[in-house]
């Protein structure tokens, strides 16, 4: 069993950065691939980003290539998303998904079997 449990949303102007986390409780965090996915009012969830389980590998949405990026501190059991060049369409709530897999689990929301309850981020313009 893992819990999940993020921080660090807030409210940001366009152009600016903002800095999510995930913190994990449970044991053998460093056998779980996490990702981040996000949800806005009136969408489905959607991909965002992922980590492997040694964080050898990484992939991201095109929608957010080069602006955001996924990194993880397995001493620490968390895991983030860096946030740069934050854009109105950017809003959502940001949650943090894991499943336990030894590379990249893609980008499915039915691929991943814990989840936590979101931080909201919300961009003005």
């Amino acid at each position: 069993q893992v819990q999940l449990v993020e921080s660090g949303g807030g409210l940001v102007q366009a152009g600016g950065s903002l800095r999510v986390s995930c913190a994990a409780s449970g044991r053998s965090f460093d056998s779980y691939a996490m990702a981040w996915f996000r949800q806005a009012p009136g969408k489905e969830r959607e991909f965002v980003a992922v980590i492997s389980y040694n964080a050898g590998r990484t992939h991201y949405a095109d929608f957010v290539r080069g602006r955001f990026t996924i990194s993880r501190d397995n001493a620490k059991n968390t895991v983030y998303l860096q946030m740069n060049s934050l854009k109105p369409e950017d809003t959502a709530v940001y949650i943090c998904a894991a499943v336990m897999h030894p590379g990249n689990p893609g980008p499915k929301v039915a691929s991943y079997r814990y989840w936590g309850q979101g931080t909201q981020v919300a961009v003005s313009s």
